[in-house]
């Protein structure tokens, strides 16, 4: 066999391998931002649990806002049975808003915020809320590296070739950006 056969055989051959690594590298990274959103996902349910208990407790004490707790009770709806990354993003944003209005409309009510059922479920609503700002970043980090592979060459050839697609990010509406007011 002539010397070139060997040169192409060695190629294929490097090539071959290269695929099944890129291959195997994407299912890892899909893998990994699949358990990384469900992880969130965990956590966000963990919050539609506490969701109806606060209301109940809030309801005791101001049980003539209605309007507010039928809000919060649709964006919780809405959040539970959002199917795609994109609309659990805009429903989680709208479920804080009315979670927040909920609290401010807890303001108004001094034997509430002194009820230790009402603090306990803000405690755990608190912790639920780091838990998952913790999953959100976990989340964003491997769809950065997920995201950053199928963009860069020469891998994004073999993405677009095997399907492999971008991400998206779990990002914060501009709502949620804007700088906490505190009175005193």
């Amino acid at each position: 066999m002539p010397t070139y056969g060997y040169v192409i055989i060695g190629i294929v051959f490097v090539v071959f391998v290269w695929a099944i690594i890129t291959y195997n590298t994407f299912v890892s990274l899909r893998n990994k931002t699949e358990e990384a959103f469900s992880t969130m996902d965990v956590y966000l349910k963990k919050r539609y649990d506490l969701v109806p208990n606060l209301v109940d407790t809030v309801k005791g004490y101001a049980a003539h806002e209605q309007e507010t707790f039928q809000k919060v009770t649709d964006a919780r709806v809405r959040a539970m049975s959002s199917e795609n990354i994109a609309d659990r993003q805009a429903s989680e944003t709208a479920l804080s808003q009315t979670l927040r209005s909920l609290f401010a409309l807890a303001e108004n009510y001094p034997m509430l915020k002194a009820d230790t059922a009402f603090v306990q479920l803000q405690q755990q609503l608190q912790g639920v809320e780091e838990d998952i700002a913790q999953a959100r970043k976990y989340y964003n980090a491997v769809v950065k590296t997920m995201n950053t592979k199928v963009e860069m060459f020469p891998s994004n050839i073999a993405a677009s070739i095997m399907g492999f697609k971008k991400y998206p990010f779990f990002m914060v509406e501009n709502e949620e950006r804007a700088n906490v007011r505190v009175n005193f």
